[in-house]
């Protein structure tokens, strides 16, 4: 069975970026190739910098989408403690 992730990589900018993923570092090389997203295309290189495995993929992409409506300092909150 394939793991699912969700992902926060910071940006160059400084900005966050949440995305799901069922190969997580092949993501993270693709952010940092321009081909995985346009926001962060614009924004490279990233890094990852936090994620958690779900158990599947509906599960994965609620808690994105959750992450994703957090405000900024909520988001930090949640990276780092």
């Amino acid at each position: 069975m394939k793991k699912n992730y969700v992902y926060i990589v910071k940006c160059n900018d400084g900005t966050y970026y949440t995305g799901w993923t069922t190969d997580l570092e092949e993501r993270i090389r693709k952010h940092n190739r321009g081909v995985a997203s346009a926001y962060t295309r614009a924004r490279l290189p990233v890094k990852l910098i936090y994620y958690e495995e779900s158990q599947s993929k509906s599960d994965a992409l609620k808690r994105e989408y959750a992450i994703k409506k957090m405000a900024k300092k909520d988001k930090e909150r949640l990276i780092y403690g």
